[in-house]
């Protein structure tokens, strides 16, 4: 089990998305920076960006397909994907994903 330490304000009510299939905490860093942290289950879900993000996977296995984006890459626990601002992409998560969200 990995454990991070970090000084960060923490939403303690859950953002709850798609019916239960995404639920995650939104947490403020001392610097400003926003991040959330994760679980979205084994679903077909589309995510709309407002700020670029970066999807740290924790845990657990997905295919994802960026806007514009012909093709699907698929992604596991230990690995990353960017998605810019003001965009979307598809997500087919095969394996419950745990995950940290960067904003901006």
């Amino acid at each position: 089990m990995t454990t991070d330490t970090i000084a960060a304000t923490v939403r303690t009510k859950a953002n709850v998305y798609f019916d239960g299939k995404c639920v995650s905490h939104s947490l403020e860093l001392p610097d400003g920076s926003k991040k959330s942290v994760g679980v979205i289950l084994p679903a077909s879900l589309t995510f709309n960006t407002g700020a670029p993000e970066v999807m740290e996977l924790v845990d657990g296995a997905c295919r994802v397909k960026l806007a514009g984006s012909a093709d699907w890459a698929e992604y596991r626990g230990g690995q990353s994907f960017a998605v810019p601002g003001q965009s979307s992409f598809q997500i087919e998560v095969t394996q419950t994903l745990h995950y940290v969200c960067h904003f901006g």
